[in-house]
């Protein structure tokens, strides 16, 4: 059984903080507590990203990385997100990340059907992508599991040989 959780966006403040690593001014601006694990290696390049990203185009913060927020337990579990609003073609890719000392609790697997739903609602997305480092066996199992399939490969600058998974959505 999958918990429920939410993915909550952080404003520009939260994400610049997170990029900088200061845990204290992230949990000024931010809806919910945030932890130490956000502010960690695993995360802080995503955060430095997002953070450049949401200052040049502004409309991509409602499709940006965020928060896993487990409402029952009032806990930040996690980040999930898309890499950026739809592309040309309709393509959202995605991303996650779940605390250690959480995983194996449902939580990627509740944040990624999240994110597919999501997809599935907006008009303007056909495509549904997550990549997935070939060594990461959980993360390709669970994309399996959730019906995306295999349809490549890309080299990534800074994650190096990812395998590519797609699963079409349409909000029809």
């Amino acid at each position: 059984m999958t918990p429920p959780i939410e993915v909550l966006q952080l404003d520009a403040a939260a994400l610049r903080a997170l990029a900088d690593g200061d845990l204290a001014a992230a949990n000024r601006s931010s809806p919910v507590p945030l932890t130490p694990y956000l502010v960690g290696d695993e995360c802080r390049r995503v955060w430095e990203i997002r953070a450049v990203q949401v200052v040049e185009d502004p409309a991509s913060a409602v499709w940006i990385t965020g928060i896993v927020w487990d409402p029952a337990r009032r806990l930040a579990v996690g980040r999930a997100g898309y890499h950026g609003p739809p592309d040309g073609d309709g393509m959202v890719e995605v991303g996650y990340s779940i605390d250690p000392q959480f995983r194996r609790q449902g939580y990627a697997r509740a944040a990624l059907r999240a994110l597919i739903k999501r997809a599935r609602q907006e008009p303007q997305v056909t495509t549904f992508r997550a990549t997935v480092s070939p060594d990461n066996t959980p993360s390709r199992d669970l994309v399996l599991s959730e019906g995306l399939v295999e349809v490549g490969e890309q080299m990534d600058d800074e994650d190096g040989l990812e395998i590519i998974y797609e699963l079409g959505v349409s909000s029809a």
